[in-house]
């Protein structure tokens, strides 16, 4: 039974079943069946390489609005950094902090800040004897899923600690908390503006054993245009932006991994590499490294299917944005970090629940495999897709599974059919 709460869905009416999801889906989450897409959520990492995808927008991610932010007394926005590469000409975050507080909130917490807070504790963290090395980042939502579901020998590599987006509502929690003491637990509402799918199943099912602090997650999109139509530059604004280079960095792939002041990194995005690089570690193909950083998305998170901006204009805006900020503006006192440790790690892993195995029996499992290779012979091994599968092997695997007929295949009913004509004659 799937008990994960996915934020990718499918709009039926949408779709033609044309197969582009299917041959862009990473984890061969998805069969058309009677003509239309269905999505296997023990597969889906919701990675959105579905949405960026499809062609008739049928696809979809379930975010939230800024009026579901309307029930609490207390409004505090989590702009996730890549929205800063949103908007052209941007010479002062302010001006989109300050925004945010026209759009009604009244508090806004960078991300940012809370991203230099992990990238001072990662620091410290890699220097201790005992971490598995390559230490891999548990920034990304979907390269953690991924792990859990396709590299379990890896799950001990991941750094024991929350993202950023975490740290950033607990501590924007205890902010509002202190200044204005009266507020209830429940009347505080703490909303992530966000680049991916991803992130919102992470505040669905929490991490873990670890409920999400976030409660509302709208996507860059939607907020977007209700940001520019009461953002004015030039305008007086008031100084708050508390995050530097390091934090707006984050927002590209490799930014996180740099600002360990560590050359023995690596920095994978984009789906596919990110697959490549977890198969080359896992079989110890890969040169001696302290830290490795993956995001889903190609270019890091500025290039989430839910942001508006070219990922490459966006990582464009970015640097030309950093020029103006510190290096860092936040950092862990050294007789604090151990203290600090105890707040954002996350304490264990989600269960490992592997997305290939056939069958809870060994022996059953075995007898399948040499089922679904016996028919992978038989099939033409061109992986067209009008089976409904992404390849003849999935394929072959859906047919042992009696989820699928052999007679699903059009290449093989079609010599069939030749077959029995040239017999008549």
């Amino acid at each position: 039974m799937n008990l994960y709460e996915h934020s990718v869905y499918l709009d039926a009416p949408k779709c033609n079943g044309c197969t582009t999801c299917l041959k862009h889906c990473p984890t061969q989450a998805i069969r058309i069946r009677n003509g239309h897409a269905v999505i296997n959520g023990e597969r889906c990492i919701d990675c959105g390489e579905c949405i960026r995808a499809c062609p008739n927008n049928a696809k979809k991610s379930k975010c939230k609005s800024l009026e579901a932010m309307d029930k609490f007394k207390w409004k505090i926005a989590l702009p996730a950094p890549t929205l800063y590469g949103q908007f052209d000409n941007l010479d002062d975050i302010d001006y989109i902090l300050d925004g945010l507080l026209k759009l009604g909130f009244d508090d806004v917490f960078e991300v940012a800040a809370a991203a230099e807070l992990v990238s001072a504790y990662t620091r410290n963290y890699l220097k201790n004897s005992g971490v598995k090395k390559p230490a891999i980042s548990s920034a990304c939502p979907v390269a953690v899923r991924l792990i859990c579901l396709r590299f379990p020998s890896l799950k001990d590599n991941i750094i024991n600690i929350l993202p950023p987006m975490e740290i950033a509502a607990d501590l924007a929690r205890k902010k509002a908390k202190a200044e204005h003491p009266e507020l209830k637990d429940e009347e505080i509402g703490v909303c992530f503006i966000s680049p991916c799918p991803a992130k919102v199943s992470y505040v669905k099912n929490g991490f873990a054993d670890y409920k999400s602090k976030v409660d509302v997650v709208v996507s860059i999109k939607d907020i977007y245009f209700q940001l520019i139509s009461v953002m004015k530059y030039g305008s007086e604004v008031k100084a708050m932006s508390n995050s530097g280079v390091v934090g707006v960095g984050w927002a590209s792939s490799g930014g996180e991994a740099t600002a360990l002041f560590n050359e023995k990194y690596l920095a994978a995005d984009g789906i596919d590499n990110v697959i490549n690089v977890l198969e080359q570690v896992e079989n110890g193909n890969i040169p001696p490294l302290e830290f490795i950083e993956l995001n889903g998305c190609t270019s890091g998170c500025v290039g989430g299917v839910l942001t508006i901006q070219n990922p490459f204009i966006a990582r464009a805006r970015l640097r030309s944005l950093r020029r103006y900020l510190p290096v860092t503006q936040n950092s862990i006192p050294n007789d604090k970090k151990d203290n600090v440790l105890e707040k954002i790690s996350f304490g264990n892993l989600p269960e490992y629940r592997p997305i290939s195995r056939l069958s809870d029996s060994m022996a059953e499992s075995m007898r399948m495999m040499s089922e679904i290779q016996c028919l992978k012979k038989e099939l033409p091994g061109i992986d067209c897709g009008s089976c409904g599968a992404p390849s003849c092997r999935a394929f072959a695997e859906d047919v042992v599974k009696g989820e699928a007929s052999m007679e699903d295949c059009l290449i093989l009913k079609v010599k069939s059919c030749k077959g029995d004509t040239s017999d008549d004659g």
